[in-house]
């Protein structure tokens, strides 16, 4: 395993582990997955020098976070988790209580890196990262993240914590290189770190899909595999397959070779199983030779997705706050009858007086 040359506690892995899918129904994994499969495949990582696992507290309710923290048990503290607050309603105090919340789930005495899951566009970071900074002094976290922001909002963050916003998660892929323009020149230049989400681009670059054989879960739907969008990938994913074959790779460890591939930049794939596991973690000692990093970013430059912009950007943010805060709700909803089930179980039997 490879990890970031970063001045912080702990080392994080150029290829970790996120858990969106934990404890989630939609990704039609079996409730086995919950109970078994996802425990041996963080085990597994651990085996394997991964160090970098990421969760939040609106995945399934706050069910991957609890997975996650049981999987992981004495082992805590020995890697660095990663988990995120969403911006709703972001006072001070109200941040200091979503991290005990979620440092209980995790079964974790503090958090190693808190990040702000979203960049709110109606609310400013000052109130925040006070809450964020208070934290830190307390040192219930170590580390600050934020997610999908830009680099004038990320130094803006960091200007209001006082000091360092350690990391940026953003969408990052061959078939997504937006970050390219300025946040990982920013990165790599400041000693800050880019977590790389959705780096397969939702298994896309798998090489897997095709118009005949399209993902069985909700991704079926998705928008990037619609027939015309997968016949457009296809000299893309032709070049993964070339380069592959030079490596005795598949197209998807040559695409998170190529992720990595960036100094600053750690990738967080999820897995399905043990074996998906060991193959993106083998993908960080997979070195792309020149010709080959330049055919994959030729190839990539040609593939220009059909992205549909609106024109109403406040409307669509109102829409995601909305249906995150949904999710929020079901965490804290969850979170109450968890507490009041284990309130019933452990109270005394009321006293009857003296008999």
């Amino acid at each position: 395993m490879r990890y970031l040359s970063l001045d912080n506690a702990k080392r994080i892995s150029k290829i970790g582990l996120g858990t969106v899918q934990f404890g989630s129904r939609a990704w039609g994994y079996g409730e086995s997955y919950d109970k078994r499969e996802s425990h041996a495949i963080v085990r597994r990582a651990l085996e394997l020098g991964v160090t970098l696992f990421d969760t939040a507290e609106i995945y399934s309710a706050g069910r991957s976070e609890r997975i996650l923290g049981r999987a992981l048990g004495d082992d805590r503290e020995a890697v660095l988790i990663a988990t995120k607050l969403f911006p709703i309603l972001p006072g001070a105090r109200v941040v200091g209580n979503r991290a005990v919340a979620s440092a209980k789930r995790l079964g974790a005495s503090h958090l190693d890196l808190y990040q702000v899951h979203w960049p709110n566009p109606f609310i400013s970071d000052n109130t925040i990262m006070r809450g964020m900074r208070a934290l830190q002094e307390t040192e219930l976290i170590d580390e600050v993240g934020v997610s999908g922001y830009s680099v004038k909002r990320w130094r803006s963050a960091e200007n209001a914590l006082g000091s360092q916003v350690l990391t940026n998660q953003v969408a990052y892929s061959l078939v997504d290189r937006s970050p390219e323009r300025d946040l990982l020149p920013f990165a790599e230049s400041t000693g800050h770190a880019v977590i790389a989400s959705s780096p397969l681009a939702k298994g896309l670059l798998s090489g897997r899909y095709n118009s005949g054989n399209l993902p069985a879960n909700f991704r079926a739907t998705d928008p990037t595999f619609d027939p015309n969008h997968l016949e457009h990938a296809s000299d893309l994913l032709a070049t993964l397959h070339e380069v592959g074959d030079a490596h005795s790779a598949t197209p998807a460890q040559i695409a998170l070779a190529w992720v990595i591939h960036q100094p600053a930049v750690a990738a967080i794939p999820g897995a399905s199983s043990i074996e998906q596991l060991e193959r993106n973690v083998a993908a960080a000692e997979i070195q792309l030779a020149d010709d080959e990093y330049q055919a994959l970013q030729a190839a990539s430059a040609s593939f220009l997705p059909e992205v549909e912009t609106s024109p109403h950007l406040d409307l669509a943010a109102m829409k995601h706050l909305a249906r995150c805060g949904t999710l929020l709700a079901q965490t804290v909803l969850y979170d109450h009858r968890s507490h009041s089930r284990r309130t019933t179980t452990l109270s005394p039997a009321p006293s009857m007086g003296p008999q």
